[in-house]
């Protein structure tokens, strides 16, 4: 077997952490502290995330949407399918070596949806984003760390509190979609979203789509009023 080859790294500021991107063949893998956070064969997930939110927004030809957290580029692509030609996509990356890996050896993927002109990234915290925006968004995906349990960063954690959730639905457009990937279910999560101001549904989806994988969550949660 083809053993990984280790391309990069990058320091996961606040944690000390180190994420690191590897290779083997065609595929890909980014781990942190040994464990795979993502893999270029494992996807249908992050691809559900998007396209269960931008279902909620057709007719909307001029939507605006934030994406907390690039990935391999794969929710990125998958919302941009399903968007009109003016709509407006914003992502936040906390670590710029990330972004430079999907604009140069992980571009081809998903097609290398960073060059589409709907698309701006700000390399930060989708936390400050989500602290000053007021009724920006139609909708927000956070594909953020392993969701509601984090692993990568414990700033995360604020993202899916109380106080995360409320700024999340202050930005928000009356009768905007929070979008929420997770490995695993989380029925406190749940919970809270409601005492959020949100109606609520889950979602399980598939790691690799069609062919099976393991079972992920999806919380798309609707903005009231």
């Amino acid at each position: 077997m083809i053993p990984w080859e280790l391309l990069d790294s990058a320091l996961v500021p606040g944690d000390g952490e180190t994420l690191c991107l590897y290779r083997r063949g065609s595929e890909f893998s980014i781990r942190l502290a040994g464990g795979e956070l993502m893999n270029s064969r494992a996807h249908g997930s992050e691809e559900a995330l998007a396209e269960l939110a931008c279902a909620r927004l057709a007719g909307q030809d001029k939507a605006t949407v934030l994406i907390g957290g690039l990935g391999m580029g794969y929710t990125l692509a998958a919302a941009l399918q399903r968007l009109g030609p003016r709509a407006r996509v914003v992502v936040a990356e906390l670590l710029p070596a990330v972004v430079v890996w999907n604009r140069g050896v992980l571009a081809g993927l998903a097609g290398q949806p960073l060059t589409d002109p709907r698309v701006s990234v700000q390399e930060m915290d989708v936390a400050r984003i989500l602290q000053t925006a007021r009724q920006a968004y139609d909708a927000i995906l956070l594909d953020v760390d392993n969701g509601p349990e984090g692993l990568t960063h414990a700033g995360n954690d604020w993202l899916y509190s109380r106080a995360g959730l409320q700024a999340a639905r202050a930005a928000l457009k009356p009768s905007g979609i929070l979008a929420v990937w997770s490995a695993s279910p989380d029925a406190a999560f749940s919970r809270l979203l409601r005492q959020s101001g949100f109606a609520v549904e889950e979602i399980t989806a598939r790691a690799r789509g069609r062919k099976g994988g393991g079972r992920h969550r999806i919380w798309l949660a609707q903005r009231g009023g």
